[in-house]
């Protein structure tokens, strides 16, 4: 059996500072073969954002697999976006922007669908479906799991639309042999084959630690995959400020399709398990300010010095001025 720790759009620079250690603990806790992270480790890409997740990462035990989110790359300035977008993630997160890993449970691959173009929606590689394909015919019997930022169905009352071509990439990653597809971006949990492709889990994480929530409590999944059976539950704030487990969604691997134990049918959509108690504010675009309690710099990183933060680092300098730009 392995098992799958799958956090997602954890937005430091916007969080609940009393969730890190009790965040920590779960994890660990759990002590997952993988722990997957489907984007957005940042509300705005600065540098002491991205010091504050590498210093998460490092609290957390065992392997780690990553892709960035669309908030990973500088929303506010176009000319490192467009030019540098990867700087700041690389830096501090992983030189890898599509990982792979590989176990003799599991083949798990890391697909970026970050648009540097358009900032909110997303795009799928064109090589994506290539890799995958690839990755998967020497998988044998192993789990065949695809991890992106972006979702690639609508979900009911979603905001946010999918990116174009979203369905032909489910198509596709069906035809390569995926199993499961991981992602976030949405802040909220879904559990469910895909509509027109029962042959394929749709598992969608809440945020697990942002202030930006969407109607439920910060949430993680837990995946445990045992051949033909997958059970797959939500770990959700409880009133005492710890991740507590949800009624677990099971699945069985049938020539239909996933199959929700105990229905005899694919197509059950996946009930949310849990919703907020606590009024949620409307989303604001603002730059927050760095807010005390967060994680400090990362190990082996040195913080910048106080009162400059970010200036030495080219991507915090503000773009050229047109005239500048026109005269070059």
């Amino acid at each position: 059996m392995s098992r799958i720790v799958h956090l997602s759009d954890l937005h430091f620079g916007r969080t609940d500072p009393a969730l890190f250690a009790p965040l920590v603990e779960a994890v660990n806790g759990l002590k997952p073969d993988l722990t997957v992270i489907s984007g957005d480790f940042t509300q705005r890409a600065r540098v002491w954002q991205f010091e504050e997740a590498r210093a998460f990462l490092n609290r957390l035990t065992g392997p780690v697999l990553s892709v960035p989110g669309n908030h990973d790359t500088p929303l506010d300035n176009p000319f490192a976006r467009f030019l540098m977008p990867w700087k700041r993630y690389r830096r501090f997160i992983s030189r890898e922007l599509e990982p792979e890993f590989r176990s003799g449970d599991m083949v798990v691959v890391g697909v970026n669908t970050v648009n540097r173009f358009a900032w909110q929606q997303g795009r799928m590689p064109k090589h994506a479906l290539g890799r995958a394909k690839k990755a998967f015919a020497e998988a044998g019997d192993a789990a065949r799991i695809v991890v992106l930022h972006h979702p690639l169905e609508q979900l009911p009352g979603a905001r946010k639309p999918v990116m174009r071509g979203a369905s032909k990439a489910v198509e596709g990653f069906a035809g390569a042999g995926a199993e499961i597809v991981l992602s976030g971006h949405i802040h909220n949990t879904h559990i469910a084959p895909f509509t027109n492709y029962p042959h394929v889990l749709f598992v969608q994480a809440g945020t697990v630690l942002s202030t930006r929530l969407r109607g439920e409590k910060n949430s993680f999944n837990l995946i445990d995959i045992d051949r033909d059976r997958v059970e797959i539950a939500a770990l959700a704030v409880d009133e005492a400020g710890r991740f507590a487990s949800t009624p677990p969604h099971v699945f069985r691997k049938s020539g239909e399709g996933w199959i929700a134990a105990g229905t005899g049918t694919s197509a059950e959509p996946a009930a949310k398990p849990f919703t907020a108690d606590i009024p949620l504010s409307a989303e604001a675009e603002h730059v927050p300010a760095r807010p005390a309690g967060e994680f400090g710099s990362a190990t082996g990183q040195a913080g910048p010095e106080p009162g400059r933060q970010g200036m030495d680092d080219p991507m915090d300098m503000p773009p050229p001025a047109p005239h500048a730009a026109r005269s070059r």
